[in-house]
């Protein structure tokens, strides 16, 4: 038997039984619930099919060539869902499944009939995907107490931040959402980005996942990382939030940049670098390629360091330094500098962010 139910309801079910998205693979590599299977009920062409002769002919004719299209695959669809519950079965759970397509229309209904009667327990999603991302940019407004750790580049604050995970606090990494350490270098040694839409699912879900009665730590980053964009309205509440900028000598930084980048080809590197050329400086440019070659990692670290210090600082001073805690750090120790800014942040904030 199929339950419609409203996305809340959705959420709290998905987090015990399994989401089968029936849209095309296009429109689910486009932005899809995170753990969500695809089991497409058309592919991208039959999909176009469908949809032009619901246009351009009738409602009726669209059925019919779906029911077409989508009969000889029934045998490939339950043995697709059949590998979708075995987890669930594992752990004692009934079969059932919850369902949705883009609107919670017809695409949705089939599916769920067609495992009904082979059967499944099946809840499909009123008003679909749309109904998914609409709750998705919701979560967005969420009265979040965020802290920021800031840095100029090099300072180790991604492995800071998992380092004040481990000592208890709740963070987020955007960075590793978006596949991406945010500068013209980051995309070295990363997977593919996801799209704006997926990042934004996968930003929700981290949400989703914290007590908002308790601060959220994050990294201090651009709007953009990579060709993803954190959302306007969590932006704005990460603008506002303190942040807790470390200060490590540029030596210490240097070192980093090079433990962490020195692994990738000198072909990798010399195209981050001719990235940020304009930015960087035609005689820079000439010198960071020139020490490339001879392998002088450090001094090509230290080029590439006078554009992003500069722009880095010029990013605070725009904000008068308001609400920017400066708190000196001697090494590049990130359990050392972790429990640092924990300290600072409860004596700073402890009425207001603890």
């Amino acid at each position: 038997m199929n339950h419609p139910v409203n996305i809340n309801e959705f959420i709290k079910l998905s987090q015990r039984f399994p989401v089968v998205d029936v849209r095309s693979p296009a429109e689910f590599e486009h932005g899809h619930i995170p753990e969500a299977k695809n089991i497409p009920l058309f592919d991208n062409d039959e999909r176009a099919k469908v949809g032009t002769a619901y246009k351009q002919i009738s409602r009726e004719e669209a059925i019919k060539i779906g029911y077409e299209l989508a009969n000889p695959k029934i045998k490939s669809f339950i043995e697709q869902v059949q590998t979708v519950v075995k987890p669930s079965i594992i752990n004692h759970q009934s079969s059932t499944i919850l369902i949705h397509c883009w609107r919670g229309g017809m695409r949705s209904a089939k599916f769920a009939e067609l495992l009904n009667a082979h059967g499944y327990n099946t809840h499909t999603l009123v008003r679909g995907y749309k109904a998914y991302r609409k709750f998705v940019l919701e979560s967005f407004t969420c009265n979040a107490n965020i802290l920021i750790i800031g840095g100029e580049t090099g300072s180790g604050k991604t492995e800071i931040l998992h380092q004040i995970k481990e000592q208890g606090e709740q963070i987020i990494d955007l960075e590793n959402i978006a596949h991406h350490k945010g500068s013209a270098f980051g995309s070295l040694g990363e997977k593919p980005q996801p799209s704006y839409e997926q990042f934004e699912n996968n930003l929700s879900l981290a949400l989703s996942k914290l007590d908002f009665s308790k601060r959220i730590w994050l990294e201090d980053e651009s709007r953009n990382i990579g060709k993803t964009q954190i959302p306007i309205s969590f932006w704005e509440k990460m603008k506002q939030a303190p942040i807790l900028r470390i200060n490590i000598p540029k030596t210490l930084r240097i070192e980093r940049l090079v433990n962490d980048y020195g692994k990738f080809s000198k072909e990798e590197l010399k195209n981050c670098i001719l990235k940020i050329q304009q930015r960087l400086g035609g005689q820079h440019v000439k010198h960071a390629l020139e020490e490339l070659e001879k392998g002088n990692l450090h001094y090509v670290a230290d080029i590439t360091l006078t554009y992003y210090d500069k722009a880095y600082n010029y990013n605070h001073e725009a904000r008068n330094m308001k609400n920017i805690f400066f708190i000196e750090c001697e090494t590049s120790d990130a359990s050392v500098n972790a429990e640092k800014l924990i300290t600072f942040a409860n004596k700073k904030f402890q009425q207001k962010y603890v």
